[in-house]
């Protein structure tokens, strides 16, 4: 599978060129320690957990973006205008979500980088739907991820069952720590952030989309039904792997 990668710069935050820390100078967290850490974030403002996050971590930190809304971007860039935003390109997504990270990339002059996957000649979602997600997005973000300590994304409790016991700090797959700044974020927080800071939203959730994927794998969902019904409808799945990896 053919992969491109685009880095689009914006913003600075003026202070020059950081210094990359050394391995010497890396911070080194038990599992023990990150719990309590996490704990210790349930009380504390998403502001602060990215403060956190980028004081200890920038600049091998990363942050992942569906682009569902800039909730987690309009958050971190507060905190770090410079961070880097990774959006991976899957080659199937919806019209309105790629015209949101660009609206979203010139509204905040991101530092953007595009994981994206080259068309095949037999569309994947078809050939092998099973391991699309798998083989795109997350081999995409194991890519992009390459030489980060860690990685923020906008994982909320509130999502899916699958996702009710999510810490807000933890140690991924790989080895590096994954923070979750608006975990214990309900949808009203949500709401309310997006109503009172003017947060850029992707129109489909307006639309019935409140949880929004690939367009072959996403269907709008009905007033009553789980918001992420419409993803993989008529499957058994409920992740991508994004966050299980």
């Amino acid at each position: 599978m053919s992969l491109t990668e685009t880095r689009i710069t914006g913003l600075s935050d003026g202070s020059g060129a950081r210094i990359a820390l050394t391995d010497e100078d890396s911070p080194s967290f038990t599992d023990q320690e990150l719990a309590e850490i996490s704990q210790d974030f349930e009380r504390q403002p998403a502001s602060k957990i990215i403060k956190w996050a980028v004081d200890n971590f920038a600049p091998h930190l990363a942050m992942t973006a569906s682009m569902t809304d800039a909730v987690l971007i309009d958050l971190a860039t507060k905190v770090d205008p410079a961070i880097e935003v990774i959006f991976i390109d899957t080659g199937y997504h919806f019209a309105q979500t790629l015209e949101t990270v660009e609206e979203v990339r010139r509204h905040y002059g991101l530092n953007l980088r595009m994981m994206t996957v080259a068309r095949q000649e037999e569309e994947l979602w078809k050939a092998d739907p099973e391991n699309c997600c798998s083989a795109v997005k997350v081999g995409q973000l194991d890519r992009a991820l390459a030489g980060k300590e860690a990685w923020m994304s906008g994982l909320r409790r509130g999502e899916a069952q699958s996702r009710a016991g999510a810490p807000i700090v933890s140690r991924d797959l790989r080895g590096l720590i994954k923070i979750n700044p608006i975990a214990n974020w309900t949808d009203e927080d949500v709401d309310h952030y997006i109503e009172s800071h003017n947060i850029i939203v992707n129109p489909l959730t307006r639309e019935g989309f409140p949880s929004i994927g690939c367009e072959p794998c996403t269907t709008a969902v009905a007033p009553g039904e789980d918001p992420r019904s419409g993803r993989w409808r008529g499957k058994d799945k409920t992740e991508c792997g994004l966050h299980l990896a």
